[in-house]
């Protein structure tokens, strides 16, 4: 595979969202559980509930700080890496960015300075509020995120002005709403939670293996096996309900992830495992669930789930509609239409396809004048590597049942049983530790890696909207990047590994 200019400015976003996103779980889940453990303290009024929140916050704001660290370089990448997708659609995609700009500088940060060095200046109950209203702040932050990524996945609410050749917003209402990005939303902060869950877990568990810190370790575990329990059922559930929503939004996403060439009758069977094979198209040695794929891409018994091939020759359909309504435009633009005020009302009609045609721009640049073989090409283009989409989503899935085993069992044990003596589960609990961040990243490369070629879904393919920069300045940045990061992530794990290792006992006692 060629690596030039755009694989380089994915890789270096990628990399950067990558190593961004080892912060954003941590933060989203345990912001909720030291709200939960901070009303354990004024509900009880009993001391030992106020250490707990302390000591969980400590290493909480260690994590804050790096997921702020690493999070604002993201969002420049778009004007430097990335300026004509920001051209294209800065109207649109800038507003969710910009709320959540507010949120996290204003009422997020107000409110983590407030729980830090407010806990002798407010009152019990005030301080609680502030909890509660950091926990609510990170989440808003969150949404506004996943709201942006939704519409580049589903994009409603906007539309083509032939005139400024951009995407303008049309209804902030359909962009706020988009089914996409709210069930995209409920299910990463799931996500988040069993994270923060997980981590809450596994440190408990270790200073029960060490016989140290006994009494906050057992009161943490009964809340992080508690709300675990919830998070890890909740990300399956909604889980479901993103799945569906790609199969009404991203149908070819459905069909790498599955691997699917043919579209099999209604309703379509899940492949549990299989090898895929994209030479000869086909998976082999698979096993199937009969009847799973339909229930959760169409929730019906009688709707077609269509496979790659279909779905290769819709697109094409599509390549060829855009091609004529790219003419209209083009003939626009250099004064040589013969009804101008015809050719613009039929353009704010049918733009849809546009996006579609400009897949040629890979194979030339008049694509009014592509081939039949170039249009193939540019709709066989549509198909992302199934590969990675096919073993991510499953080891994602599969994670995602043993964390409702572990935390099942962790909760009947601990919780209910009242006995933490169980080596095997603590020794379980704790080495599970990283097992929430591979499932994470694995969930963002599949949303991510499922929807290219397009930077926008049907709308700009991601080869379009890079920045007319040099290889050489790009991959100079990209290293750099990782080397800071790599150094930012050294930092983070020192200085969480050196707070655990004290504990809350004598962490606590020395201030």
């Amino acid at each position: 595979m060629e690596f030039g200019l755009v694989e380089i400015s994915r890789l270096q976003f990628a990399v950067t969202a990558i190593y961004h996103f080892l912060f954003v779980p941590l933060t989203l889940g345990l912001a909720v559980i030291l709200a939960i453990m901070e009303s354990a303290y004024v509900m009880t009024n009993k001391e030992i509930w106020r250490d707990i929140t302390k000591f969980w916050g400590k290493l909480f704001a260690i994590n804050f700080a790096m997921g702020v660290a690493t999070g604002i370089t993201m969002e420049f990448q778009f004007g430097t890496n990335w300026a004509y997708y920001s051209h294209y659609v800065g109207d649109i995609f800038g507003v969710p960015l910009a709320i959540e700009g507010l949120m996290a500088f204003f009422l997020e940060s107000t409110f983590v300075g407030l729980f830090f060095f407010g806990w002798n200046k407010l009152s019990k109950r005030a301080h609680l509020v502030v909890t509660w209203l950091m926990a609510i702040g990170t989440n808003l932050s969150a949404l506004w995120i996943l709201i942006a990524n939704g519409w580049m996945q589903n994009p409603v609410g906007a539309k083509f002005n032939a005139e400024t050749m951009r995407m303008e917003l049309d209804s902030f209402k359909e962009i706020f709403f988009n089914e996409v990005a709210q069930s995209k939303f409920v299910h990463t902060i799931s996500a988040g939670y069993v994270t923060g869950a997980m981590f809450v877990l596994s440190v408990s568990c270790y200073y029960l293996l060490k016989k140290t810190n006994i009494q906050i370790a057992k009161r943490s575990i009964i809340v992080a096996s508690s709300f675990g329990i919830l998070a890890a059922l909740s990300v399956v559930v909604l889980g479901d309900e993103s799945g569906y929503t790609t199969g009404q939004n991203q149908r070819m996403k459905i069909a790498a992830i599955e691997g699917m060439w043919e579209t099999e009758p209604a309703p379509a069977d899940f492949t549990l495992l299989a090898i895929p094979n994209e030479e000869k198209q086909i998976n082999e040695y698979s096993i199937k669930v009969p009847y799973l794929l339909g229930l959760i891409a169409t929730r019906s018994f009688d709707k077609e789930v269509l496979g790659i091939k279909d779905l290769i020759d819709m697109a094409e359909v599509r390549v060829r509609n855009g091609i004529s309504q790219y003419q209209v435009l083009k003939n626009l633009r250099s004064k040589t239409s013969q009804d101008p005020a015809a050719d613009k009302a039929y353009l704010r009609e049918n733009y849809q396809d546009i996006g579609y045609a400009l897949l040629l721009k890979k194979y030339r640049t008049d694509i009014e004048n592509a081939s039949d073989q170039e249009i193939r090409k540019a709709a066989e283009s549509t198909k992302p590597r199934i590969a990675p989409l096919f073993f991510s989503f499953r080891i994602m899935v599969g994670l995602g049942l043993y964390f409702i085993i572990l935390f099942a069992a962790a909760f009947w044990q601990m919780n209910v049983k009242r006995n933490f003596d169980k080596k095997f589960l603590l020794k379980l609990c704790f080495f599970s530790l990283p097992l929430p961040w591979i499932a994470a990243e694995l969930g963002w490369i599949v949303a991510e890696c499922g929807r290219q070629p397009w930077v926008i879904e049907g709308i700009l393919p991601t080869a379009l909207g890079i920045s007319p920069v040099s290889y050489g300045h790009v991959m100079a940045s990209l290293l750099g990047f990782v080397v800071l990061y790599t150094v930012l992530l050294i930092v983070d794990l020192y200085l969480m590994a050196k707070y655990i290792k004290i504990g809350p006992e004598k962490l606590l006692s020395k201030n």
